[in-house]
């Protein structure tokens, strides 16, 4: 158009067109402030930065360089590449840090412990369970043996925020460049990986312990995370926990340990198979320059003297072996009873007591229990010798028990591997003529009743009753007829008479007749009763018959122990127990133990005794000074001849012995002993009893 140039660029045309548009706009109206999308605003505020993303981003090849360095990018861009990789990295922990839970499911392996059996005398008797395992509470672990292990594995460990930087890093360079995660880890981290995750070696377990570490040691004190630590350790011989570990290499508490052994038990924790010297000269020489590093270190940590240092220059030698328990046999017996008294008296259930940390403390007498022992073996082997047909199905049960309730010893079978149930807790076989005390207690307490409803005639140890052989027990109606219609009559051991005899003497030459009476007179409900007082169970007892008084009742070698020392504790009973004390990782349990409560009065007591101690005399009168506090009597079974006991007290322990034959691949039925059990009053059972309880005094 003439008069108007023409545009020469096309960015001049467009621009043109632009003021052409807008002054129409102009013309037609009114006029508006220029407005800004969103995605305009945002491109504005990054359009600052350009200027520095032109110098940052490469020029390739870079202008002004000359050979390689043309290629290399500059100071700035290495600087930018830095920030960026370290805020990504920051972030991407972040992340994972807030991402990360500490698992509430610990590594049950890792946490389940043994239990530990005790002789009443506090030595180690045996341990259930699968793991070798036992915490102990921090405070009972000594400074110095802390103090070592923070010296051989982790001297920052208080200082620390759970993991090292440094260490972490060289632990990853490894596991990525030759398959090992070695070295790295803290106490804080080692502990997680014991009771959280499991020990394959991977980058992925090495991050995740990290970050369980690092939360760890924000939300636990650190006294917690280093009793963990010590407590589910592995150190060799079995053992996890520096508690179970001094009893395998030092054979005693930890609480005992001194800085020197200390010293030792941390070297394990680099490696156990390394360490143990006992395993190797290699061993020991690499045991006394770990003991010797970590010694100086504690010296130089601050954590030990000079003074103190310079007292441990021998090396602690621990034990050859680690301590082993007998287990299999009689242990075995002894551990089930204690067992179930501690779940049912401290009400502890089968799954806390699974999961273990239990110390049992039980009332077992080492030497008594030995001697129990011995004595049983004896008198097997000769009774297999001289009739092994027969004596192959013979059974022995056999308990010590204390006045005061304390089991001592017992004898539940050969080996419980091969027979599970206890011979010693097993009411298997009638008491026979090991009754009559309880029917002789009852009427003494209580007197008879010689007519119906008449009052209570008196009776002492030298009333007279008739001891012939067959004579018909009666009652206030008549006799006393049994259920085929014919009479009841009571049979002495091998159908002899004795005419009239007091009862003393009745029950001290186990004249059978006179009880029978005597029994029905006093009155069944009440011989039970008075049974029951002493401490027989009422499980045990025989149906309320004649019979009942000449001992039908099936009573266990346990019980009947704790009875007969009822009389010698002066007719106080206290229910028997085989633990005296318990503790969950050094912290004590609750535990109910039986009271005393009056049975008979101290002197029906005093009578029963007497006339048992008349009993001992007569049929073994040199066995004992004369000063003795000896009594006791056997037991037979009549004419079945299917159990022979002894029972009887040595001051204030009394024990109690049976034999019996069982064939149980057959039945369960008791078979006549055919002459295994010896002579009468005079046999096997009496010679294992005194065998237990020697020295007669």
């Amino acid at each position: 158009m003439p008069g108007i140039p023409l545009p020469t660029h096309a960015s001049e045309r467009a621009v043109a067109s632009r003021e052409q548009g807008a002054g129409a706009r102009r013309r037609g109206t009114r006029r508006r402030p220029p407005q800004r999308s969103g995605l305009a605003a945002l491109t504005g505020r990054f359009a600052r930065f350009a200027p520095l993303a032109r110098r940052l981003r490469p020029a390739y090849p870079r202008p002004g360089r000359t050979g390689w360095r043309r290629w290399m990018p500059s100071w700035r861009q290495w600087l930018a590449g830095w920030a960026l990789s370290m805020g990504l990295t920051g972030s991407l922990l972040a992340i994972a840090y807030a991402a990360t839970d500490i698992p509430t499911n610990l590594n049950t392996y890792a946490t389940q412990q043994d239990n530990v059996y005790f002789w009443s005398d506090g030595t180690p008797m045996a341990r259930t369970g699968w793991v070798r395992r036992q915490a102990m509470p921090l405070k009972d672990i000594p400074q110095d043996v802390r103090s070592a292990v923070l010296a051989a594995e982790n001297e920052s460990f208080y200082s620390d925020p759970g993991i090292s930087v440094k260490g972490l890093t060289r632990a990853l360079v490894r596991t990525v460049g030759e398959g090992d995660t070695q070295g790295g880890s803290t106490i804080t981290q080692q502990y997680v990986k014991n009771v959280y995750l499991t020990q394959n070696r991977s980058v992925s377990r090495k991050f995740t312990e990290a970050m369980i570490a690092l939360k760890l040691d924000n939300k636990m004190s650190k006294d917690k995370i280093l009793e963990g630590y010590l407590n589910t350790s592995w150190f060799g011989r079995g053992t996890y926990g520096l508690q179970r570990a001094a009893q395998a290499y030092y054979g005693k508490d930890v609480s005992r340990l001194n800085a020197s052994e200390g010293a030792f038990l941390a070297s394990l924790l680099k490696g156990a198979g390394l360490y143990d010297p006992t395993l190797s000269k290699a061993n020991h020489k690499r045991a006394v320059e770990r003991w010797s590093w970590i010694l100086d270190r504690m010296v130089k940590t601050g954590k030990l003297s000079p003074s103190e240092r310079a007292k441990y220059k021998k090396f602690p030698e621990p034990l050859k072996q680690a301590q082993t328990f007998d287990t299999g046999k009689q242990s075995d017996y002894l551990v089930e009873l204690a067992t179930q008294y501690a779940k049912k008296a401290a009400h502890i259930s089968d799954k806390q007591f699974d999961l273990g940390g239990y110390q049992i403390y039980t009332t077992f007498d080492r030497k008594r229990e030995t001697a129990l022992t011995d004595a049983v073996t004896k008198a097997r082997k000769k009774a297999l010798k001289d009739d092994p047909k027969t004596a192959k199905a013979a059974h022995y049960g056999a308990s010590s028990v204390a006045t005061d309730g304390r089991i001592l010893a017992v004898y539940g079978g050969p080996d419980h591997r091969t027979q599970g149930y206890n011979e010693s807790n097993a009411s298997t076989v009638p008491a026979g003529s090991a009754f009559l005390p309880f029917v002789y207690a009852a009427a003494l307490e209580h007197g008879v009743h010689k007519t119906r409803d008449s009052t209570a005639t008196p009776v002492t140890p030298d009333s007279v009753y008739d001891g012939d052989d067959g004579v018909p027990v009666s009652t206030p109606e008549g006799p006393y007829w049994d259920r085929s219609g014919k009479k009841v009559a009571a049979h002495n051991d091998g159908k002899k008479s004795y005419g009239q005899i007091t009862l003393r003497k009745a029950l001290a030459e186990s004249v059978n007749v006179p009880f029978m009476q005597l029994g029905m007179d006093t009155g069944l409900a009440t011989v039970r009763q008075t049974a029951e007082a002493a401490g027989l169970l009422s499980s045990s007892l025989g149906p309320q018959v004649p019979a009942l008084s000449l001992g039908s009742s099936t009573p266990s070698a346990i019980r009947m122990a704790s009875s007969y020392a009822t009389f010698a504790a002066g007719g106080t009973h206290i229910e028997p127990y085989s633990v005296r004390r318990i503790t969950r990782n050094g912290s004590p349990v609750a535990l109910k133990t039986p009271g005393p409560h009056r049975a008979v009065g101290a002197d029906v007591a005093r009578e029963v005794t007497a006339a048992l101690t008349d009993s001992f005399r007569t049929a073994h009168g040199d066995a004992a000074p004369a000063s003795a506090q000896v009594a006791g009597k056997s037991g037979t079974t009549g004419d079945a001849d299917t159990a022979a006991w002894y029972v009887g007290t040595n001051r204030s322990v009394s024990t109690a012995v049976v034999l019996y034959r069982i064939d149980l691949s057959k039945s369960l039925e008791p078979l006549p002993l055919k002459g295994i059990d010896g002579a009468a009053g005079a046999g096997v059972p009496y010679d294992i009893w005194a065998g237990a309880m020697s020295p007669l005094r």
